[in-house]
Formats: C-alpha cells, sequence, structure tokens
C-alpha cells in the first residue's frame, strides 16, 4: 500500500486545537478524507474521520489497522501540513 496524494487544508481559528483537514489518497484508488490535524500537548497527531454515535461517543469510520500504517499516514499528513505552514510563512 502506497499514500499516493495528500491534500491539507489549513484551519486557523483562534483557540482551536485542530490545525487542519486532510484527504490521502491510496494507490492512486482509494480516498479517505475528513482527517483532522490536531495540536496535542506532545505536538501534532491525527484524528482519522469519525461519526457520533447514539450513546455519545466517537467511533471511526476508517483507519489503519496496524500501527506501521498509522505511522506512515500520519507521517506523510503532517509532512504536507507542515509543507503548506512554511509556505504561507514565506508570503508573509
Amino acid at each position: 500500500m502506497k499514500i499516493t496524494s495528500v491534500n491539507v487544508r489549513k484551519i486557523e481559528k483562534e483557540g482551536s486545537r485542530m490545525k487542519g483537514i486532510a484527504s490521502v489518497l491510496i494507490d492512486d484508488s482509494f480516498a479517505v478524507h475528513d482527517i483532522r490535524i490536531i495540536e496535542g500537548d506532545n505536538g501534532l497527531f491525527i484524528a482519522m474521520p469519525s461519526r457520533k454515535t447514539q450513546a455519545g461517543g466517537y467511533r471511526d469510520i476508517a483507519h489503519p489497522i496496524n500501527p506501521e500504517v498509522r505511522a506512515m499516514f500520519q507521517d506523510k499528513i503532517i509532512e504536507a501540513y507542515n509543507n503548506i505552514k512554511d509556505e504561507d510563512s514565506k508570503e508573509d
């Protein structure tokens, strides 16, 4: 499995820990949208798309099954986020 494309939309909302939304294309044939980029206490991490359950909790709609694939998603998405953040700071 190969991530063939990552698109990130930066979100700038005062006081929000959510920094962006990503879409990932896998093997040029499967897309996963609405992956959130969150600023946590220990740096950036991703939250997979989820929906609210009737019990009030949240359940992932799609997610990596093993830690290696999760790390691959997180690394690629955060790299893309940092690239657009760096581009924005160069324009200022």
